[in-house]
């Protein structure tokens, strides 16, 4: 097993490694794709150590986790293993050769059985419910007699469909809303140029990048300390991650502006013929004319149009009252727990986790169902 702390950060070889295997994933993730993951490696560590597990069959590369060690599980004061997810992370299956799913999964259990650093069960966050590593995951369990339990499920918003741009917002989005936001383009032409780009200039990249960050920071993220800029290492992940992304025609990068200015901008990246929706931004005080909305709008054009893209997840909480209302389809995301193994009192106590963890769980709901 490969197993690199973060400082170094793992070098090219095994960043050319994982890109080679990223462009034959068996499930799209852009967030364990290099781009990111890279960009995430070198500046969101924070001093966490982030081991990177490496499958393989017939001496080639066939699966990567990336893999930290929590000392709590949710609210339960209990030690485990889990996938890495760090703040700006949205998605966390991990990038699986396509044909060799269950192969990847039975070595990655296989290695953390054996791994004395390994602490209590895998808690993996994340997953898409129909996804090709939930399958791998449920059939390699079953086969092997593994406890595992799906703790958690929510949907949230994506966009699939053969329909084009027009065709799609006119199913799916109601006719009242159509007029209103009709009028909110009139109203917004009536002040000025209103102009949609998406980047394609590489020169322009950093004004971009410096344009969101200042546009994300001016509303009420940054009054929360929440937006990128308010951590120089959120930022710096944000320059690198969209750099590297551009670099390998993976970026998908959209504003709005206003004579000129942006009053909307919104940051997808892309990885087979998926897209993940990562952060939009935009001007509070132009909030009347709803530019958040306007920019989807846009954002929808440009998916339909682009025959590259097949489907983008929102990444969005469920509920969500602005991208729910636009798109129509959804994804099922799943937590799970899953039994880790080993010897003598390792085994002992990872199945004592393990247990006590789906006990105390059980109770609680019980007694929910009983207040």
């Amino acid at each position: 097993m490969a197993s690199h702390p973060t400082s170094p950060a793992p070098g090219a070889p095994a960043r050319s490694r994982w890109a080679q295997l990223a462009r034959d994933a068996a499930e799209a993730n852009a967030f364990y794709a290099p781009d990111m993951l890279g960009a995430a490696l070198d500046h969101l560590a924070n001093g966490t150590t982030i081991r990177m597990v490496e499958a393989h069959a017939g001496g080639s590369l066939i699966g990567v986790l990336p893999i930290i060690l929590q000392p709590r599980h949710g609210r339960l004061p209990l030690a485990c293993t889990a996938n890495w997810m760090h703040d700006h992370c949205f998605f966390g299956a991990p990038i699986v050769q396509r044909g060799s799913e269950i192969a990847a999964w039975r070595d990655f259990l296989a290695q953390l059985d054996a791994a004395p650093w390994a602490r209590g069960f895998l808690h993996l966050e994340s997953i898409d419910a129909a996804g090709a590593n939930a399958a791998a995951i449920e059939a390699l369990c079953v086969e092997q007699r593994r406890g595992w339990r799906e703790i958690h499920r929510y949907d949230r918003a994506m966009l699939r469909s053969d329909l084009d741009a027009d065709q799609y917002w006119e199913t799916h989005v109601r006719a009242k809303k159509r007029k209103e936001l009709r009028r909110l383009q009139k109203r917004l032409a009536d002040m000025g140029t209103v102009e949609t780009r998406l980047l394609a200039d590489r020169t322009e990249l950093a004004r971009w990048c410096g344009d969101f960050l200042a546009l994300e920071a001016s509303g009420w993220k940054g009054r929360q300390g929440t937006a990128l800029s308010c951590k120089p290492s959120d930022a710096a992940f944000f320059r690198a991650a969209c750099a590297s992304a551009l670099d390998h025609g993976r970026l998908h990068f959209l504003r709005l502006d206003l004579d000129g200015r942006a009053i909307a901008m919104l940051v997808n990246f892309r990885h087979g013929n998926g897209a993940f929706s990562f952060k939009i931004a935009i001007d509070e005080e132009l909030g009347r004319f709803s530019p958040g909305v306007l920019i989807e709008i846009a954002n929808l054009h440009a998916v339909q149009s682009d025959p590259a893209i097949g489907w983008m997840d929102s990444c969005a909480a469920p509920d969500h009252p602005m991208i729910d209302s636009l798109w129509a389809e959804r994804r099922s995301i799943v937590q799970y727990r899953i039994a880790l193994r080993g010897s003598g009192m390792v085994r002992l106590r990872r199945a004592a986790a393990f247990h006590a963890a789906n006990g105390i769980e059980a109770l609680a709901s019980l007694l929910k169902g009983q207040g």
